[in-house]
């Protein structure tokens, strides 16, 4: 089952064409992460980095830019995660606009670290539980 959240194109992500920037797109989609993990996992990302000293940092992304993500649009975003494995996720993201078009598309691999060794780690079961609620079943 995947997540859905809504934000704003603000206008400091804009570039000289009246777009959103490329790295701004990708700072949305971070915060779209951050905020997912309460609705997956029951915990907030700030909790889990500062108290379970537990981080998912990106090693590998994917990405199609398909549209422009213009000054004013309101973005939905669509999370799921593809694969939940030992030590590593693998997260779906789509986003539309409000007319429903598909803006951008992108796969991203995080791994579970330690915050302070920055040491892979095992995904904590209760954590491993709750994004694999989410996984998306491939379409046949």
């Amino acid at each position: 089952m995947a997540v859905q959240l809504a934000r704003r194109v603000d206008y400091p992500m804009l570039d000289n064409a009246n777009i959103a920037y490329f790295p701004r797109i990708y700072d949305l989609a971070h915060r779209f992460f951050e905020e997912c993990w309460e609705p997956m996992c029951g915990i907030s990302y700030p909790e889990l980095i500062g108290e379970r000293r537990i981080g998912f940092p990106v090693v590998h992304i994917e990405t199609d830019f398909i549209a422009p993500l213009r000054y004013g649009d309101t973005i939905h975003a669509t999370i799921w995660l593809e694969k939940v494995g030992s030590t590593s996720c693998t997260w779906g993201y789509e986003f539309h606009n409000q007319n429903q078009e598909l803006l951008w598309h992108s796969t991203q691999v995080t791994v579970c670290v330690d915050m302070d060794s920055l040491e892979s780690q095992p995904i904590p079961e209760d954590l491993k539980t709750g994004l694999s609620h989410h996984i998306k079943e491939p379409l046949p």
